[in-house]
């Protein structure tokens, strides 16, 4: 899929904390929490921008803090519906992809032809009829409704994009899942989970420090073409921290270790 602007995949995710250790986190009633907020590069993919803010900050109002970038398209899960922030990416000539709510009230304007065998339903110009809504977003939007096969359920789409193709808007879509696989790996392999101190400093700082762990990882990986894994390559590095190699011979001696195979001369204990 060849697109000539940058695409990037916006979402949050949200770690719990210990409201009795953690008071300022307040999320809920008896629960603390603070949000991820995160515009990751689909090309790295790499994380561009990170906003920290406690869990009771509601995902749309990252959208006041972005730059956008004309030309570039961002990816956004419905979470993020505001029709008035949705148009200022429109007059800033960028470009979204968001998921719909059900609720979605339109008027239908013009209707293209499909390839319903390639999964999608309709692609359709609509023109908000809400009570707002048509206030808040004065022009026309594509309504792209696609289904999904693996997850047996229809996905609505809203874009201010009507050059390319429908295809490439449901494609565009099944992306936005990279970021949930980033927020899974930092999850998963670095320390955001569990904290060493209890101020907002505190846990800023450690989630800056994996955030900015991956990032220098990421480049490594690019900048040497590096085939092992990002887990692989944190492995590497955990135990080399303070071995004077350089880090180009460093990966591709452990490059050449994965490569060698069984080795001939290894006796068998069992005979399969």
């Amino acid at each position: 899929m060849q697109l000539d602007g940058t695409v990037y995949a916006l979402d949050s995710t949200t770690v719990d904390l210990c409201l009795t250790l953690f008071p300022w986190a307040q999320f809920r009633r008896q629960k603390a929490a603070v949000k991820l907020h995160t515009l990751l590069d689909l090309q790295g993919p790499i994380p561009t921008v990170v906003h920290i803010t406690s869990g009771r900050v509601h995902d749309v109002n990252i959208l006041d803090l972005l730059l956008p970038e004309p030309g570039a398209y961002y990816i956004m899960d419905r979470g993020y519906i505001d029709y008035a922030r949705l148009y200022a990416l429109e007059q800033a000539k960028a470009f979204f992809v968001i998921r719909a709510k059900k609720n979605l009230q339109f008027r239908r304007v013009y209707s293209r032809p499909v390839d319903k065998t390639t999964g999608l339903r309709c692609d359709q110009t609509v023109a908000l009829t809400g009570v707002t809504s048509p206030q808040d977003y004065p022009t026309y939007l594509r309504r792209v409704k696609v289904y999904d096969a693996d997850q047996h359920r229809h996905l609505v789409l809203l874009t201010n994009n009507f050059r390319v193709s429908a295809e490439t808007i449901a494609t565009l879509y099944q992306h936005r899942w990279r970021v949930e696989l980033f927020f899974k790996w930092i999850k998963q392999h670095l320390r955001i989970q569990a904290f060493y101190g209890t101020s907002v400093n505190a846990v800023k700082t450690q989630i800056w420090i994996a955030v900015c762990t991956y990032v220098l990882m990421a480049i490594v990986r690019k900048t040497y073409a590096v085939q092992a894994s990002l887990y692989t390559m944190l492995q590497i590095f955990s135990v080399s921290l303070f071995e004077k190699v350089e880090l180009k011979q460093l990966l591709t001696d452990a490059e050449d270790l994965n490569n060698l195979g069984e080795p001939r001369n290894q006796l068998k204990l069992f005979d399969f």
